[in-house]
């Protein structure tokens, strides 16, 4: 990945992007060429030397049954959003401003393993489901379904583990703009709907402050 130095993105940006629940595209180079599929996935912390991605594909997804060759690549993706040349209060000084796009994003390389054991995934599905239903107020659990249907919908997927052996990520969030111009993209973002980003484009401005 291309990363300036004024983008790359600090440890807790990177923590913040493993730990954020959603989902990743996981890309794999075969014997047969580049594959890939977009699927829910959750960090484990725990697992391997720095920790792992959980995810699980459909079993008839041709993907898991063909090995990579090399690392497996999965893509998390943070808030994004187009900024715009208005939002600069540069415009109004000399006018050589162009639009541009923020976001956040880390490539997470690392060896992939299969999981077909009905318990792994049966955890794993837990996992996911508690994760995602945290903040409903009527959360949905896999004991609320009956449990021979689980254990067939278990065995139409296959879980998919990445053992991450290195990241590489990038934070695009206005840092090479000057403060009046970062002032009005925060301002620009929030009346556009997009307060994720706006929150992003703060957050990288107070960790570009000088400590006191």
């Amino acid at each position: 990945m291309y990363v300036p130095k004024h983008f790359a993105a600090s440890p807790g940006a990177v923590d913040d992007l493993l730990a954020a629940p959603g989902a990743a595209n996981l890309i794999t180079m075969t014997s047969e060429g580049l594959l890939a599929s977009f699927l829910p996935v959750f960090f484990d912390p725990s697992a391997g030397a720095h920790g792992a991605l959980h995810g699980h594909l459909a079993r008839n997804n041709p993907q898991w049954s063909k090995p990579p060759v090399g690392e497996a690549l999965v893509i998390l993706q943070g808030s994004d959003a187009y900024i715009s040349p208005a939002w600069y209060a540069s415009k109004a000084e000399h006018g050589r401003v162009v639009p541009t796009w923020n976001y956040s994003t880390a490539h997470v390389y690392g060896t992939l393993v299969v999981h077909e054991d009905p318990a792994w995934l049966g955890r794993h599905v837990r996992q996911l489901t508690e994760l995602h239903e945290a903040s409903s107020d009527r959360p949905w659990s896999v004991d609320d379904a009956p449990e021979r249907f689980i254990a067939g919908q278990l065995r139409a997927i296959v879980g998919v583990e990445l053992l991450i052996s290195r990241i590489e990520a990038k934070a695009k969030l206005s840092q090479n703009r000057s403060a009046k111009d970062v002032d009005g993209v925060v301002a620009g973002l929030l009346a556009a709907g997009h307060a994720a980003s706006a929150a992003d484009v703060d957050r990288a401005r107070q960790e570009g402050l000088p400590s006191a």
